[in-house]
């Protein structure tokens, strides 16, 4: 019940109780329920809207970091990565296997605040040993929403 509200929720935010019990077949209230102790719990943690800034007219530099460092006794990588999520340039930051430690993905208004972002910031931070930064170019995809063209709606037809 509760994956169900939530996967119609993480598609889209917009989504009405209403159009939420008709997609589940849970009543109005269940659904309304449902959706207060998600936001209680923390499993739905913010309500987001993906804008194309392109399309707005307004340019954005995106880019990720991936980060290698040294973990710390007893805390292992939390304690650097949470000042690494404290600083408002980075967008989202995860653990990630392979060579590097962390990925951050990181906004900006220029190339030049990226480069400072990670030469006076993150490339500052003692257990920091490496950083390599990839320039997002065009973006074709965002969050499950295509960002070109119109997006093709793939609904089964509704049966009663």
């Amino acid at each position: 019940m509760k994956r169900e509200v939530l996967e119609v929720l993480e598609k889209d935010a917009r989504a009405t109780l209403k159009q939420i019990s008709a997609m589940t077949g849970l009543s109005v209230k269940q659904v309304r329920k449902t959706i207060e102790e998600a936001e209680k719990d923390r499993a739905i943690v913010k309500y987001k809207t993906v804008v194309n800034w392109e399309k707005a007219g307004e340019e954005r530099v995106q880019a990720l970091i991936e980060v290698k460092m040294q973990p710390q006794k007893d805390v292992g990588f939390d304690a650097i990565a949470e000042r690494i999520y404290r600083f408002p340039e980075a967008h989202s930051v995860y653990l990630v296997s392979g060579a590097y430690d962390l990925a951050v993905f990181v906004v900006a208004r220029t190339e030049h605040e990226v480069a400072s972002f990670v030469s006076e910031k993150l490339a500052a931070l003692d257990l920091v040993q490496g950083t390599v930064t990839h320039f997002f170019l065009k973006p074709y995809k965002q969050d499950g929403v295509i960002l070109e063209g119109e997006e093709k709606v793939r609904r089964e037809p509704l049966t009663l």
